[in-house]
């Protein structure tokens, strides 16, 4: 499989979003920034605590289950946009890169109008790499597909 020209490419984890556009042709991808998104929601380094007396153990399951839940709902809200944007026929092929719990709720809350135009999943968390890096890192898993 190859990417073709006008596709899109997500990279997406819980914290953060590119939204990638192929300019090129299909042999040799070549990405540009469409869109950066970043999940908006305070850190979770102890907010979510309901307060001193609870012991570490438990303000670390309560932070983990806050940052569990901006997870998800960062996830929903991207299938959101992305379903704005194929409403729109902003793009006919999109490729997801996202982690697989995120690649998960992905696919449970993006309408059937975006799912109808998924050509290919990375299970792999990207979105710290370079834009020439997740080109290539892209091209190969959809050249093993």
């Amino acid at each position: 499989m190859r990417l073709e020209n006008g596709a899109w490419v997500l990279v997406v984890d819980g914290a953060k979003a590119l939204i990638l556009e192929n300019i090129t042709d299909g042999a040799d991808p070549n990405l540009r920034v469409l869109r950066k998104d970043e999940n908006d929601a305070p850190d979770n380094r102890g907010e979510a605590t309901t307060g001193p007396e609870q012991d570490g153990d438990q303000k670390k399951g309560t932070a983990s289950a806050y940052h569990t839940f901006e997870e998800h709902r960062f996830a929903e809200e991207m299938a959101a946009w992305l379903y704005k944007a194929a409403h729109r026929n902003r793009f006919a092929q999109l490729v997801i890169v996202a982690p697989p719990k995120v690649l998960g709720t992905l696919r449970q809350s993006c309408h059937r109008e975006v799912a109808s135009r998924v050509v290919a999943e990375v299970p792999k968390t990207l979105t710290g790499h370079p834009v020439d890096q997740i080109e290539r890192i892209v091209a190969e898993e959809l050249a093993a597909a």
